[in-house]
């Protein structure tokens, strides 16, 4: 049974930095994507950052954290983490964490949430001004 369990978030202020981790277990897959994503009330899910796991893992970013944001993981624990500097208000939101297996054929794919199966619980991040 795949489990995804996110720790991290909080509350910061504007240009302030948070780490996002989400643990996976059960899903040992050497061909996996993981993504973030948020959603702000009121507004639909989007993704944040993506990696694909494969070499030394691909990454891909929205272009409103671009520069801000860092995907990455730790194969031996299995655990993909979200840096996030620089935030601004409206990086509010709650965060969730998503895997699922093998490659998407447009780089862009991986940042649609229906392209995920496997969802964390979530984390609340709150930027104040």
């Amino acid at each position: 049974q795949v489990q995804l369990v996110q720790s991290g978030g909080g509350s910061v202020q504007a240009g302030g930095s948070l780490r996002l981790s989400c643990s996976a277990s059960g899903f040992t897959y050497s061909q996996k994507r993981v993504g973030w994503f948020r959603q702000a009330p009121g507004k639909e899910r989007e993704g944040v950052a993506a990696i694909y796991s494969v070499g030394g893992g691909t990454t891909f970013y929205a272009d409103g954290v671009k520069g801000r944001f860092a995907i990455s993981q730790d194969n031996a624990k299995n655990t993909f983490y979200l840096q996030m500097n620089s935030l601004k208000p409206e990086d509010t939101a709650m965060y969730y964490c998503a895997a699922d297996v093998g490659p998407l054929d447009s780089e862009y794919a991986f940042l649609f949430p229906e392209e995920y199966t496997y969802w964390g619980q979530g984390t609340q991040v709150t930027v104040s001004s």
